[in-house]
């Protein structure tokens, strides 16, 4: 039977909702959220919950009441819907306030937990929305013009050229170790001049950006992809940038920006919820009492990463998955002291199970 929670969008200051009494949950019931609503049914993608506002001190979660679905385990195309979804909703509300996107797939159980996220995370979240105040994010994908056309000219390069006029001239025909040597050079060569083309994009735009982020190539067509954070005001300027990039590289390169968005790419945060179970056997697995420093923490770890590394250990099996525990632990104990420094405890951790409820959760920027 599937639970119901709060499905987070994201996060925004509670100041700028003039709709939201100081106590109370509020809805989020803008003309622009209606215009996204009627986009989502065009897209044939289901039309959101109630959208609302759960606050806390002096900034609100932007929520709906929904199933609670682990995506992880969900087809890739309802993944996508839903994906389109959760930007629908935080883009139709960042004309009017400063969003904080929270990473897809966010729930939490109860109004109280929704609290509880917000009170764990408000200095970070305190912090980004000054950072990111006034400002947007611009994605940008530069693309080869016409790819085919740019494999020819590669191909008539001189280095290649000459490579190729040598095979053919051999009496003894062209072999299979031949057409992959020309592959090999060709693919350095498109390669080289990518990365080339890159550069220039990306030094040209960061004039006129606070902050980049550059996204991985999905395929040999694309050049570079990256996304920009800058300055609301700025915008004129940044769109004169990828007109005069887009002048300069005419029809070799294709410009497709994509914006204003949220700051998805810089500062999409993360709730994670920590198992006491875990954290307890991540505990024992390092030898550690029910109280331990940070220090003693990365000691236990650097010991038994020493003596359980495969390297050091050759001849011994089982070695490999011995380390690759300890690296869990460790990762498992990282997460928790961070959990315990974003409430202001910064000298002893305690693993005792009553103060570990009260340290579940840890907030942070998604890597």
């Amino acid at each position: 039977m599937s639970m119901t929670g709060k499905y987070i969008y994201g996060i925004i200051p509670q100041r700028s909702l003039s709709r939201v009494e100081p106590k109370d949950a509020g809805q989020v019931n803008s003309e622009a959220l209606v215009r996204e609503k009627a986009k989502m049914q065009a897209s044939g993608v289901t039309t959101c919950e109630q959208v609302y506002t759960i606050p806390y001190e002096d900034i609100s979660a932007i929520v709906s009441d929904s199933k609670i679905i682990d995506y992880a385990y969900m087809p890739k195309d309802a993944v996508a819907r839903l994906l389109l979804r959760h930007q629908m909703v935080i883009e139709s509300i960042i004309p009017e306030y400063i969003v904080i996107p929270m990473k897809l797939g966010t729930f939490a159980s109860e109004e109280d937990e929704v609290r509880d996220i917000l009170n764990k995370g408000h200095m970070l979240i305190k912090d980004i929305f000054e950072k990111i105040g006034g400002k947007i994010e611009i994605d940008v994908v530069a693309t080869w013009g016409d790819f085919n056309s740019t494999l020819k000219k590669i191909g008539e390069e001189k280095k290649i050229k000459e490579f190729k006029e040598k095979v053919l001239a051999n009496p003894e025909g062209i072999t299979v170790e031949d057409q992959m040597k020309v592959g090999v050079m060709a693919k350095k060569a498109l390669d080289e001049k990518r990365e080339k083309y890159a550069l220039q994009i990306q030094n040209a735009l960061k004039a006129v950006s606070r902050d980049i982020k550059k996204h991985s190539l999905m395929d040999d067509k694309m050049v570079a992809n990256a996304a920009f954070l800058i300055e609301k005001a700025g915008r004129g300027d940044f769109d004169k940038k990828i007109e005069e990039l887009n002048t300069q590289f005419h029809d070799e390169l294709n410009f497709r920006c994509v914006g204003p968005l949220p700051p998805y790419s810089f500062y999409t945060l993360e709730a994670k919820k920590m198992r006491f179970e875990e954290i307890d056997w991540a505990r024992k697995r390092f030898g550690l009492s029910d109280f331990a420093t940070e220090d003693e923490i990365k000691k236990a770890h650097q010991r038994l990463a020493f003596s359980s590394h495969p390297d050091k250990n050759p001849d011994t099996p089982g070695m490999e998955k011995e380390f690759d525990e300890v690296t869990r632990a460790y990762k498992i104990l990282l997460d928790y002291t961070k959990a315990l420094k974003q409430t202001g405890q910064r000298d002893i951790c305690s693993f005792k199970e009553e103060e570990f409820k009260k340290n579940a959760i840890l907030v942070e920027v998604r890597e």
